[in-house]
């Protein structure tokens, strides 16, 4: 058998970014064969990813990554099973890189099936396996928006994230000309209207006029329930329950907001002074935000009691 050697190892893992006693242990395996070993740490990392696969992952990051033009931007959830994990330097990386390379994937499927930018020898998927055999946590692409502006129009995409990755918005933004777009007043917007929306979490259209019928009428429907109105007369409860309709609507869009950065003006008032300024009519296009770990039921464990039941059967 080949000696293993120091540089044989560190060669490896320049290759594969595995950890060093993995990689001594793939050499050995493979009697010193470098691609062999490259394969067998593959193989691995996915044996122990299967192990992991059924793990909570409702911890991680929010990332983001836009063109330095503006033209297009991708938001991406990369989540964990811990917050310590969340933390790790390595695992912010690995957000990055597949943020960054999530730019020319418009599904988290199609991302996976892409070969790693950082290492074309292997899929996404795979170097994604590898990370969990690595870093000891499973970890899972949840999911990815990704905003391009269409040929023959102008506009910008913009991303913000709020508190630490927790919580990220990527907003597209759409004017008549090339030079609005590149304005640094249109980009000034784009991003405030971001962390407009960042800042509200009730916010989940554009404009009344984008609400679904279904979600006005069950609105209606438990408003004239209430007990509050139930014995006045019915054209009285009629206009009761139309201002509640209306004022519960508002609160569901962007553009009837109260301007986070000036209370005075409204969302609407902001994105007209705006274009008024530029000379050009300013619309927002579409917007979406992604909160960490939102939806996922997440396993309360008591930590004390797993310790002590490890030490028990020691």
């Amino acid at each position: 058998m080949a000696e293993i050697t120091a540089k044989m190892v560190q060669e490896l893992r320049r290759k594969t970014d595995a950890p060093m006693m993995e990689c001594k242990k793939a050499l050995t395996e493979t009697g010193g064969d470098l691609d062999a070993a490259a394969d067998w740490l593959r193989k691995s990392g996915a044996i122990k990813a299967e192990k992991k696969g059924d793990r909570i992952t409702a911890e991680g990051l929010v990332e983001n990554f836009t063109q330095a033009d503006g033209k297009a931007g991708v938001l991406i959830e990369l989540n964990c099973q811990t917050d310590f994990v969340a933390r790790n330097d390595d695992f912010k990386a690995l957000a990055q890189s597949l943020t960054k390379q999530a730019i020319t994937a418009d599904s988290v499927a199609a991302l996976l099936a892409q070969p790693y930018a950082a290492d074309p020898n292997v899929t996404v998927d795979a170097a994604l396996k590898l990370a969990i055999a690595r870093i000891g946590e499973n970890l899972n692409v949840r999911r990815l928006a990704n905003y391009k502006i269409a040929a023959g129009t102008e506009g910008a995409v913009d991303c913000y994230i709020h508190t630490g990755g927790r919580v990220g918005v990527l907003i597209e933004l759409d004017c008549a000309s090339a030079k609005v777009a590149e304005s640094d007043d249109f980009k000034a917007l784009a991003r405030n209207l971001a962390m407009q929306v960042a800042a509200c979490p009730n916010v989940e259209y554009i404009n009344v006029g984008e609400i679904p019928e279904a979600i006005a009428s069950k609105e209606k429907e438990i408003e004239m329930g209430r007990d509050d109105i139930a014995n006045k007369p019915d054209n009285i409860k009629e206009k009761i329950v139309q201002g509640r309709i209306d004022k519960r609507l508002k609160e569901m869009t962007l553009v009837d907001q109260p301007y986070i950065k000036d209370q005075n003006i409204s969302v609407t008032e902001l994105i007209g002074q705006t274009a008024k300024q530029l000379g050009e009519e300013i619309t927002v296009s579409r917007f979406t935000r992604f909160i960490l770990g939102e939806g996922i039921e997440k396993v309360e464990s008591d930590f004390a009691a797993e310790v002590a039941a490890q030490m028990g059967k020691m």
